[in-house]
């Protein structure tokens, strides 16, 4: 989501480092996951010519490996970038790796009317609209002829927005959306409002 008053993208659940991670557990998959979502990542920055990346958690999988570096080469390219991390559970890299990426790590981040966080609650948070990941929402989408499709999904409700995972190869939870809630499936080519 790219907020454009404060020229900041936002994205959450890239999961850098999972197919390193699950290559080096013995789970054959394809090396150029993370240089998939790297270029999309990077086309956005561009597109968007955003001045600040705010990460709503889970940047990185798991214990460090080498998909880590191709991440900060890309940062590099990016000189003027402000890129603010809302720690994830995933997110349990040394301090001095965020550093050295010129990484700001912060718990939650509290501007304008948002509370950024990478956990949802059912909790009303009175400092804001909760913005978060965490989850992996999708929806599944049923047709005449019992087909069946799922797709990822931004499901916004009257007290929190819920984003889908940005990197490839991380799942996704169906959520059953209430009727008042605002949601939007992410196709290849679009966002969709459903």
């Amino acid at each position: 989501m790219f907020w454009v008053e404060k020229k900041s993208l936002l994205i959450a659940d890239l999961h850098i480092g999972k197919g390193a991670h699950f290559r080096k557990n013995g789970i054959a998959l394809p090396s150029n996951i993370n240089n998939d979502n790297l270029w999309r990542l990077a086309g956005l920055l561009l597109d968007t010519k955003a001045e600040r990346l705010i990460l709503l958690g889970d940047l990185f999988h798991s214990a460090f490996n080498d998909e880590w570096h191709a991440f900060a080469d890309m940062l590099d390219n990016f000189p003027k970038l402000k890129t603010i991390l809302v720690k994830g559970n995933h997110d349990i890299l040394d301090q001095k790796v965020w550093d050295n990426a010129n990484i700001d790590v912060v718990e939650e981040w509290c501007e304008g009317p948002f509370v950024m966080c990478h956990e949802p609650s059912e909790e009303i948070d009175e400092r804001g609209y909760r913005l978060c990941g965490h989850i992996h929402p999708a929806v599944r989408l049923l047709g005449a002829g019992r087909q069946s499709l799922k797709l990822p999904c931004f499901w916004f409700s009257e007290h929190q927005g819920v984003f889908p995972t940005f990197g490839y190869f991380t799942g996704s939870v169906a959520v059953q959306p209430g009727k008042k809630d605002v949601v939007f499936v992410v196709t290849e080519e679009s966002v969709l409002r459903i």
